[in-house]
């Protein structure tokens, strides 16, 4: 059974007029005619009578409209998805995204790309960077928002914001008070930070800014996330360094100050496998390339 055959029969049935049906089908009459036939016996039924020279639908035919007019729609429609597909318009998008990104750069480029492509799905999850990198390398997500550096040539990277460090105080904290703070004002204070196993680079940075500065950070407590961090450094346990943007939190619970020292910035990056050319990521990143 023929498409194209099911598709002439719905016209045909439409029209109860083979000359009209031929016309609306760019066909002659005599083909439309040759392809009903196939269809009836293909199924083994009659689908057509003639009473007084005028054409109508018979018991099995007015059943079979209605199944025969729903495959030719769900067919069109798939050739529209799959076009619509080919461009970027639909389908699925898996990204990935640290926890950083989620203040500033990541509501800003969902918000675009949903406005622009509102047929994709969003496949989206918080990850480290170590971890999307190996996804992105065995091509398990199509792009990724992470902390660079990162060593992998099959990973392709655009840099879309370069972030300070900047200090968060309990909000009734001496510091507080001050505009700005240099880092060696921390030495001697209680931290917070983020475990070493949830990103390593930042972890070790931080440490090393402070020993530059000329103290070890005395760490009293570690925790795989910003807002958790926050959320300690609220309840007065210690102060922190953290990545801007910062998550919100009220004024009265814990205050953000930058830092006088010049240290180096933190490169937000989307990341993506060097070799897709898969038709969602090329629209997601034109997207991307408009935001920022």
């Amino acid at each position: 059974m023929e498409l194209r055959h099911l598709r002439s029969f719905v016209v045909t049935a439409e029209e109860l007029h083979v000359g009209r049906a031929a016309g609306r089908l760019h066909l002659t009459q005599p083909s439309l005619s040759r392809q009903i036939a196939a269809l009836e016996r293909d199924l083994g039924v009659e689908l057509f009578s003639r009473v007084r020279r005028r054409l109508g639908l018979t018991p099995a035919g007015e059943i079979f409209l209605a199944s025969a007019k729903d495959l030719v729609r769900r067919a069109d429609q798939a050739v529209t998805d799959a076009r619509t597909a080919e461009r970027g318009e639909l389908g699925t998008l898996r990204l990935r995204f640290v926890q950083s990104a989620t203040h500033d750069a990541l509501p800003r480029l969902l918000g675009a790309f949903r406005r622009a492509h509102p047929g994709v799905v969003l496949n989206l999850e918080t990850m480290t960077t170590l971890r999307q990198i190996a996804l992105l390398r065995a091509g398990e997500i199509d792009v990724g928002l992470l902390r660079l550096p990162i060593d992998e040539p099959t990973v392709a990277t655009r840099v879309i914001s370069r972030d300070p460090l900047v200090v968060a105080l309990p909000a009734g904290h001496p510091l507080a008070a001050r505009a700005r703070l240099p880092l060696r004002a921390l030495a001697g204070e209680p931290f917070v930070l983020y475990t070493r196993a949830s990103g390593p680079s930042v972890h070790d940075a931080i440490v090393g800014h402070c020993v530059a500065a000329g103290f070890t950070p005395r760490i009293i407590q570690e925790a795989a996330d910003v807002q958790t961090i926050v959320s300690l450094v609220a309840a007065g346990l210690g102060v922190s360094l953290l990545i801007a943007p910062t998550p919100p939190s009220a004024q009265d619970a814990v205050v953000y100050r930058p830092l006088t020292d010049r240290l180096p910035r933190w490169d937000l990056a989307l990341a993506w496998p060097a070799a897709s050319t898969a038709p969602v990521l090329v629209r997601f990143l034109a997207v991307a390339g408009e935001a920022y």
